[in-house]
């Protein structure tokens, strides 16, 4: 008997936690179903992947999709769109939209927003304050919540936890791993005369190298101390690399493409505002300890930080420009062009794109393509040469730093739970987006 599936993909290089290799997929009712020769099965649809690499599906676990409150930068749907775009199947979106995602109602009012609104799947980040501390070990136990996030430096929004005693108390109430923005806000304050009116170069003059240390020192030192996990994202120095390396215990990493790809002041003097972010990009010295952080394995997940504004928006003069640029869709061909040029490996970006969010968060059924796990993949063509523009970015901001960015590697097809979204850069299928799950709440 002909073994049938829904989707069969054929031909095609697979990556996953067993290694590389020549292997099909198949797919039935949305999840993986069979992996290995399938020259003699039949499917409702077969999807031609030779000369292809086809890999778990790539969670970018840190974007900001402004809504509710700032849809004129961004929504659900258009950044999700840009997610399956460049090949990203599941996001986890940050809690600093207005009004801030803080309470069971905020947060269930997105879950509800997007559902087969939103092209990937979701989870949605319950922001940490002083005044639902008391309250977090619930909270991040609510279907669709990615876990608690917590500014320790104020940035985009008006989020913010700085003082030793309100961090204190999210740390010793949570029971599943919290991320946190570390930068120390005392020193942001007393530093804010050192930027230079219309000049993006002071942007990490002000925000240094010692406001990250210091923010994260502060957070490492605490959770020893509550015996709470920590995820401390967007890694921009090199002295925070060499800390968090001797903490792996209680701490997880993050770093962006942009702190692994652009660099000051080269950055600022090309781009003015458009490179300005929070943490800032910072020196080719800085650039060059992220990258031993990664090759050293201190690294453990890549996130975008997709954190759009207008054009016109970031157009004002330093430093009334904000901070923030987009990366949702960048993530991947970005990535790739380091793969192509040595510095990691088709595994290496694999783990740090699907296994690890996996790993750290907890994600039930995503992050390796495996029998019976739900049936996100990303196609890719490791040869392709393309060219990034503002035209192709589908985020309602329109605009991306990498544009006129030559790179090889390109994402050419986005299945999320065995729906195919997009191939060959159009969108095939209509929004089904659902929340992810998470082992610590499945019975939520």
């Amino acid at each position: 008997m002909v073994e049938s599936f829904d989707v069969i993909l054929k031909g095609g290089t697979l990556v996953n936690h067993d290694g590389v290799g020549a292997r099909d997929v198949g797919v039935r009712h949305g999840r993986i179903a069979e992996i290995g020769d399938l020259r003699r099965a039949s499917g409702a649809e077969t999807v031609d992947c030779r000369g292809l690499h086809v890999l778990p599906g790539v969670i970018d676990t840190q974007v900001h999709f402004r809504e509710p409150g700032l849809t004129h930068k961004e929504d659900l749907e258009s950044g999700s769109l840009s997610a399956v775009m460049g090949g990203v199947t599941a996001v986890f979106e940050m809690p600093n939209t207005d009004p801030l995602t803080v309470t069971a109602e905020t947060l269930a009012d997105k879950v509800k927003r997007g559902h087969h609104r939103m092209h990937c799947d979701f989870a949605f980040f319950m922001g940490g304050t002083r005044d639902n501390a008391k309250d977090v070990a619930e909270l991040e136990r609510l279907p669709g919540c990615a876990g608690i996030k917590v500014f320790m430096g104020s940035s985009t929004g008006s989020l913010l936890l700085a003082d030793d005693d309100g961090l204190r108390s999210v740390l010793k109430n949570i029971r599943r791993r919290a991320s946190f923005h570390a930068e120390d806000e005392p020193r942001l304050n007393e530093r804010k005369h050192l930027r230079i009116e219309n000049d993006p170069r002071s942007h990490p003059i002000w925000r240094d190298e010692e406001a990250a240390l210091k923010a994260t020192q502060r957070l490492v030192k605490m959770a020893h101390e509550t015996g709470a996990r920590v995820h401390v994202l967007h890694v921009s120095t090199k002295e925070e690399m060499e800390f968090l390396a001797d903490h792996k215990d209680v701490a997880s990493v993050e770093v962006t493409p942009h702190h692994l790809t652009l660099e000051a002041p080269v950055a600022y003097e090309k781009l003015g505002t458009r490179a300005q972010m929070n943490p800032p990009v910072r020196d080719a010295s800085h650039k060059a300890g992220i990258w031993r952080g990664l090759e050293q394995g201190v690294v453990d997940v890549l996130g975008s930080d997709h954190a759009p504004h207008t054009r016109e928006e970031k157009a004002k003069p330093y430093p009334a420009s904000p901070s923030g640029m987009t990366g949702v869709q960048t993530l991947v061909p970005i990535m790739l062009d380091h793969v192509n040029a040595g510095r990691l490996s088709i595994e290496r970006f694999v783990d740090l794109t699907s296994a690890g969010p996996a790993r750290l968060f907890g994600i039930a059924a995503k992050g390796r393509i495996a029998v019976g796990y739900d049936a996100d993949i990303t196609v890719v063509d490791l040869k392709r040469r393309s060219t990034i523009t503002d035209d192709w970015v589908a985020s309602r901001a329109g605009w991306t730093p990498y544009h006129g960015i030559a790179v090889r590697g390109w994402p050419v097809g986005t299945f999320v739970r065995g729906h195919k979204v997009m191939w060959e850069g159009s969108v095939i299928d209509k929004a089904k987006g659902e929340r992810v799950r998470f082992l610590e709440t499945l019975a939520k």
